[in-house]
């Protein structure tokens, strides 16, 4: 990822609409499928902290990791500190160490080699009956002028997403499409950078919401209740949690 993307990222991640909708959805995911308060969790990829200082600590006590330097430097910004440097692919952690690991938007990217090798060592260090949450973006026809800023190696569909899950060994619980109702606009602003290129060195974090901010949050945070019951049939990302093998599932 682009290191200017980190700054937009954690200057982002507590007011910009699509964090605050995913969020919630993030929040109605683990409110049906966790809701045990105890839990070890992992935050593998953690970015900048956002997850890990705004929804993850209600369920538990939560450990970040990134193979960046700069990102972990944001989350220490944060207060954050339980926090370790490591690839998604290489975990230092002993095997069974966690209740809970959440994934947001990394798998997908170029700097992970091989999305099942994460899978592989998140499954390793995962309790009995331990979940996963992943979220990732969806449909590769959607790249973008963004995808460049955040080096996107390959985009998901729920599909190849629940393929990989069930290779890797991980029972597939729910797995759902996420930012619905907004995706019209999505394809059109897609479309349009291809005719009107955005300036270098921009990406879709650069794009303020302005007054719009709230109104776009309500829209994205109502998806919640449906994306954790029936389901989405399609939207800019893909929302999947999964479970090691083990005791019967909550």
């Amino acid at each position: 990822m682009d290191p200017t993307e980190y700054e937009r990222m954690y200057q982002a991640e507590q007011v910009h609409w699509w964090y605050l909708g995913m969020q919630a959805i993030t929040r109605a995911m683990l409110d049906r499928y966790m809701q045990n308060g105890d839990m070890q969790i992992l935050d593998a990829g953690c970015g900048t902290g956002g997850a890990m200082a705004a929804c993850l600590p209600r369920y538990g006590q939560v450990t970040g990791c990134d193979s960046s330097t700069l990102a972990l430097r944001y989350c220490q910004e944060r207060a954050i500190n339980q926090i370790a440097q490591a690839s998604v692919t290489a975990l230092p952690f002993p095997s069974g160490s966690f209740d809970l690991i959440t994934c947001f938007d990394v798998l997908y990217e170029r700097g992970v080699d091989s999305p099942a090798a994460a899978l592989a060592e998140f499954k390793r260090i995962l309790r009995p009956a331990g979940k996963l949450l992943l979220r990732l973006p969806a449909y590769d026809w959607l790249r973008g002028h963004h995808d460049q800023a955040v080096h996107t190696g390959r985009r998901f569909d729920a599909r190849s997403l629940s393929n990989l899950l069930e290779i890797s060994g991980l029972r597939l619980l729910h797995i759902t499409y996420a930012n619905t109702f907004l995706f019209p606009l999505a394809i059109l602003k897609r479309l349009l950078e291809r005719v009107f290129p955005p300036a270098t060195g921009s990406s879709d974090l650069t794009l303020g919401a302005g007054l719009f901010n709230p109104l776009l949050t309500r829209i994205l945070s109502a998806e919640a209740p449906i994306a954790t019951s029936q389901g989405l049939p399609f939207g800019l990302s893909v929302v999947a949690i999964a479970q090691k093998d083990g005791f019967n599932e909550h």
